[in-house]
């Protein structure tokens, strides 16, 4: 077990603090929430996920069940849960879902307390969590986000547990199948995994084949086939700019129907046409790395950690969407690698915050600005936070290499000794 470095003596503080600041947090959120909720309004994508919900309870169609979806249908369970409260306090009961997921990923990182050496990882998850509120509770991702932490954290020593959670988050959300993808790659308990993952999913599919909706089990794969470069996405910014300067006729497109800003025109569908080739041959090249680092000796933990930040960053650089909640996945995988890095994580900790603001700056408070105006100014801080989201990516893969380099193939023989 790999533990972290030496700590600032302010992050040791008595669990009664560390979870004083978690209901600080929340009940900021709260009163944020508040106008809000005393009203039976919703926050963003919110509003989708009530419609959805009700359109089942009400109505009797059931999204990813009775039609295409764009999520996997794991995702109608939060949006029926967060019903609790009813159709008016929806809002309410969403926040309730996302405080006790939080709790539970809390209780995981600092093993209820008792890891005093992950406290910094979980104050730097509050404060990045806070950075990013208006997107952690408005979307579904801030609520697979603490189940992605806790599973990672429960690979080691409860691998059952850990794979169950991380395949029902990805029947919620498709991203946390990166971290699965790393963990059947390195683990050595990939087929206690891979079992554990293939029956949660033979019992989602079942589920859905009983309800005669087996046909648009797996509609969400091919719903963003047809998406154009969201404005955005990392390698949209040069295309953004070409709109900013009126250059090569590019132009902001808005697609209604998904609720969605694209840039098209000049390099816009030239650029979307590469981006799946090129998601598939950076995480075939994070897999190739990782398979190399095992075997020259380095230790399985510290590879689930850094190979998901590296293939969750690829999902993000090399993306045509680039929605803010999408940081939220960074978020997760950086909090785990606080927690068992230590300070030799400090340059994603520090960058990760750096993005969080700026994902917040440029939406939601500054968005109006750069897609009605096109404001240089927001799409100057838009292209500083798509550069350290790059050099995330950048930084994951040369630490991959790095360690790997500095291993000896000694080590599996020593280790398979024991």
């Amino acid at each position: 077990m790999i533990t972290s470095q030496s700590e600032p003596l302010i992050f040791r503080h008595r669990k009664s603090t560390l979870w004083g600041a978690f209901v600080l947090m929340h009940v900021v959120s709260l009163l944020t929430l508040l106008p809000l909720i005393v009203n039976g309004q919703v926050l963003s994508d919110i509003r989708f996920y009530r419609e959805w919900a009700y359109l089942g309870l009400d109505d009797g169609v059931w999204q990813g069940i009775s039609n295409d979806w764009v999520y996997p249908v794991a995702a109608l369970l939060p949006m029926l849960l967060a019903t609790v409260f009813g159709s008016y306090l929806y809002q309410l009961g969403w926040f309730a879902l996302f405080t006790a997921l939080n709790a539970v990923g809390l209780t995981v990182l600092t093993d209820r307390g008792r890891r005093k050496d992950r406290y910094h990882a979980a104050y730097w998850w509050l404060l990045a969590t806070a950075l990013l509120g208006p997107v952690a509770l408005g979307r579904i991702d801030g609520l697979t986000a603490p189940m992605v932490i806790a599973a990672l954290l429960l690979l080691g020593s409860r691998p059952i547990m850990a794979a169950a959670l991380l395949s029902l988050a990805t029947w919620i959300k498709v991203w946390p199948a990166a971290v699965v993808l790393v963990a059947l790659t390195v683990s050595p308990k990939r087929i206690r995994l891979l079992l554990t993952g293939f029956a949660v999913s033979v019992l989602i599919t079942a589920f859905v084949a009983v309800n005669g909706g087996i046909k648009y089990l797996l509609s969400f794969i091919s719903a963003q086939g047809d998406r154009g470069m969201q404005l955005e996405a990392p390698f949209t910014t040069p295309g953004l700019w070409q709109a900013i300067t009126g250059g090569a006729g590019a132009y902001i497109y808005e697609d209604k129907d998904i609720n969605t800003r694209e840039v098209r025109g000049a390099l816009g569908e030239p650029v979307a046409t590469l981006m799946s080739p090129l998601l598939f041959l950076a995480v075939t090249a994070v897999v190739v790395l990782l398979f190399w680092a095992l075997r020259r000796g380095v230790e399985v933990e510290r590879l689930i950690t850094i190979g998901s930040l590296a293939v969750v960053s690829a999902m993000i650089v090399f993306n045509k969407v680039g929605s803010p909640q999408f940081m939220l996945w960074l978020v997760a995988v950086t909090t785990v690698g606080l927690a068992i890095e230590g300070g030799r994580w400090k340059f994603p900790g520090v960058t990760m915050l750096a993005i969080s603001a700026l994902t917040t700056l440029v939406y939601p408070i500054f968005y109006a600005e750069l897609y009605n105006e096109l404001n240089p100014w927001v799409a100057l801080l838009l292209t500083l936070r798509n550069g350290l989201v790059v050099a995330l990516f950048v930084w994951a893969v040369a630490m991959l290499v790095r360690l790997a380099r500095a291993s000896s193939p000694s080590r599996v023989g020593q280790e398979q000794a024991h």
